[in-house]
């Protein structure tokens, strides 16, 4: 098939649809004809441009990237942002003290003087697309598709670099459909964005993480922030002049209320899915993959919340880092489960054979799954070990940090290396020593390297371990089946080396030595594993991903003409994307019906005082009794709707993302999915998905009547009719 005809065949898939309506990411550009005929079958009231417009305004303008992997939305002619509070979570810690804890307490700024800057936070808004597909492809035409992975990437680099240049601008080109389509998104950054609100952690995070990924759900999952300029109207870094942005669309709030079947619409930013997996790629993820990530993150933030209890400035300071980790442990947990429990792999070998069928007499396609399967059986006996070393060993932040030092070491030891070099070098690891030594909790991270040292050398294949390094550990410190012989070489490294010590390491920066370097024990012990699986088995994976790069990437271009004329939308990528379908009840087993909604009825039922996860404030157990609800009263329900769940297709990245009515109302935000439809990453289940929304009456109701910033509830423009 021709370059030109994929872009003419995409062109054709998007304005063709027989998929369910709530399926699918749609790229906002690409929304075709049928598509939306749907949409407004479904209770649309917009048109297309007001969807998605280059010229004028529409609904794309109001929605950002938040930080580096959230959604946030504009709801102010000021710049005022709603997001999750997850999303907001490390900002919020960063802001807090033992003396202003605002994970416990929370925050709200009564002017706009109370704001609080969050360095380093920014928001990125989408200018406009571009279909480059014929480009990427012109340069790729004479690469062998074993190399197509490693030269991709400084293709698309220098494509971004030229396509900047001078623009003020930051481009990214993303690559769809495994590598059939290439499309460059245009960005503006906004670096001063400022925390305005969030409700104590006891409603911005409440059920923790008993609750995570369950319905029914009582989480006001929500922080405000808010995006400066400077006064001419350009972005700015953090400075006392600059002004509330001044968006080019901001959502209006419904208060109005909602009911089951009502239609619903998400914009935002997805993460990753991987809906085109072969079987192989499943089953060794439910094999492998996500069984030893899940029992090295537990083990993991088992030693982070053992000092976490104990403290509460340690918890603040490890707050952000143990939410992000046992989010994905239930994550990856729950998807095992759903895969299996909906036989996810024989759904994927009868689509394979479906499409063997169709290939026969295209020489092209021949043995492409057999290819594939031997491509999987040839990595699958290193995988464990790849997880053990990113889950496991790099699981401890100073070893991780450790590790990333070998790019400098690497530039020192090089002859061949000049300052500039060097110097490049040194502006990376300095950043991220920064973040690395702002959240090291020593104990914690001591507990955690003794505890993965074991487990490698317990659970992994013993010829894949780094030999040497065990042999010494066993000589020196003892019997390695014994938990003390790894805890006293974990206090030894913590004790001696100097990437813990502020003065020794600002020396090393002045003047960077290899040999002090190779005498660190946390550098020693990083390099250990890294050269072992450096010299031994990065080989194996380099020549995986190489191979099954350029196997998918047929795949999906056999996909693409084998459907010809039905919609496909591509995986996710954290590029915008357009989710729709409707506010629904679900029955996710034999005699249970979950409603649509949960009210603060719910709150009452599993509020536990003093609880880890179930406590909440005095104010609001005082506002539930008093039924003080004023304008966010849900009329049906007398009670305020805490949260409900939608059928849109979302998925991580999604976090923040508004939720739509049909006037293109915010209602709600976006922020989980469902138990019984963790496999969402690989396939897609219409009868459960459900997303789980905070319904946005409860955030105005927090703001209003907790905590007490009426200055916020009177920048909005709220729909009550």
């Amino acid at each position: 098939m021709k370059k030109i005809s994929i872009a003419l065949l995409l062109s054709f898939v998007f304005n063709n649809i027989s998929l369910k309506a709530d399926e699918g990411m749609w790229l906002v550009h690409l929304i075709g004809d049928k598509t939306y005929a749907d949409m407004v079958k479904r209770g649309l009231k917009l048109s297309k441009e007001q969807l998605y417009s280059m010229n004028k305004s529409s609904i794309k303008d109001a929605i950002v990237i938040f930080g580096g992997g959230c959604t946030a939305e504009l709801v102010s002619k000021e710049g005022l942002l709603f997001t999750n509070h997850h999303c907001g979570y490390d900002n919020i810690a960063s802001s807090s003290s033992v003396e202003h804890n605002y994970l416990r307490d929370g925050f709200w700024a009564k002017s706009k003087q109370e704001e609080i800057a969050c360095p380093g936070l920014s928001v990125q808004f989408l200018v406009k697309i571009d279909d480059v597909t014929e480009a990427v492809m012109a340069k790729l035409k004479d690469v062998k598709p074993n190399e197509i992975v490693s030269k991709l990437q400084p293709i698309l680099i220098e494509m971004q670099n030229k396509a900047s240049e001078g623009t003020g601008f930051e481009i990214r080109i993303s690559s769809f459909f495994k590598g059939n389509q290439f499309l460059q998104f245009t960005y503006q950054r906004y670096k001063d964005v400022r925390l305005v609100g969030a409700p104590p952690e006891s409603i911005g995070k409440f059920g923790g993480d008993t609750d995570n990924w369950e319905w029914p759900r009582h989480t006001g999952d929500f922080s405000i922030f808010r995006v400066y300029m400077a006064p001419d109207g350009k972005p700015s870094e953090y400075k006392a002049e600059n002004v509330p942005y001044q968006p080019k669309h901001f959502l209006p709030v419904s208060i109005k209320g909602l009911n089951d079947g009502d239609y619903a619409m998400i914009y935002g930013y997805p993460g990753g899915t991987n809906r085109y997996e072969t079987s192989h790629g499943v089953k060794l993820k439910m094999d492998i993959d996500n069984p030893n990530l899940v029992n090295l993150r537990d083990a993991r933030l088992k030693c982070m919340l053992a000092e976490m209890v104990k403290d509460p400035a340690v918890k603040i300071q490890l707050a952000s880092s143990y939410a992000g980790i046992a989010n994905y442990w239930k994550f990856f947990d729950g998807e095992t489960k759903q895969l299996a429990k909906h036989n996810v792999l024989a759904q994927k070998q009868k689509d394979e054979e479906i499409f063997t069928n169709w290939a026969k007499g295209k020489p092209e396609y021949d043995n492409l799954f057999n290819d594939v399967k031997n491509v999987y059986d040839a990595w699958r006996p290193y995988a464990k070990g790849r997880v053990y070393l990113n889950e496991g060993i790099f699981g401890s932040p100073l070893i991780g940090f450790a590790s990333a030092l070998k790019e400098l070491d690497d530039a020192l030891l090089n002859p061949a290396s000049g300052q500039k070099e060097i110097d490049k070098s040194l502006a990376g690891v300095k950043g991220g020593y920064d973040r690395f030594i702002k959240g090291e909790n020593i104990i914690s991270d001591r507990n955690i390297l003794a505890t993965v040292l074991k487990m490698y050398n317990t659970d992994v294949e013993a010829s894949q371990q780094p030999t040497a390094f065990y042999t010494w550990l066993k000589n020196t410190y003892g019997d390695l089946s014994k938990d003390e012989t790894y805890q006293k070489y974990a206090k030894d490294v913590f004790d001696n080396t100097f990437l813990l010590d502020k003065e020794k390491w600002s020396a090393f920066v002045a003047k960077p030595d290899s040999a002090l370097l190779h005498k660190d024990p946390a550098f020693k012990t990083a390099m250990a594993f890294v050269k072992n699986f450096n010299n031994n088995y990065k080989k194996y994976f380099t020549e995986f991903t190489a191979n099954n790069y350029g196997l998918n990437n047929k795949y999906l271009k056999g996909v693409l003409e084998m459907k010809k004329g039905t919609a496909m939308y591509p995986d996710a990528n954290f590029t915008m994307r357009v989710s729709y379908g409707n506010v629904k009840s679900y029955s996710p087993k034999d005699a249970v019906k979950y409603k649509e909604i949960c009210t603060l009825k719910g709150v009452m039922e599993k509020y536990r005082p003093g609880d880890y996860e179930f406590d909440a404030p005095a104010k609001l157990i005082d506002l539930i009794n008093k039924k003080d609800y004023g304008q966010y009263v849900d009329k049906k329900s007398n009670d305020v709707v805490v949260s409900f769940i939608t059928t849109n297709d979302i998925t991580g990245g999604n976090s923040g993302s508004p939720v739509l009515n049909s006037k293109g109302e915010l209602i709600g935000l976006a922020f989980d999915g469902n138990y019984e439809a963790l496999s969402h990453k690989i396939v897609f289940d219409g009868d459960l998905n459900r997303t789980i929304c905070l319904d946005v009456r409860y955030l105005l109701f927090v703001v209003d009547k907790l905590g007490g910033a009426t200055n916020l509830i009177n920048e909005l423009v709220l729909i009550k009719n």
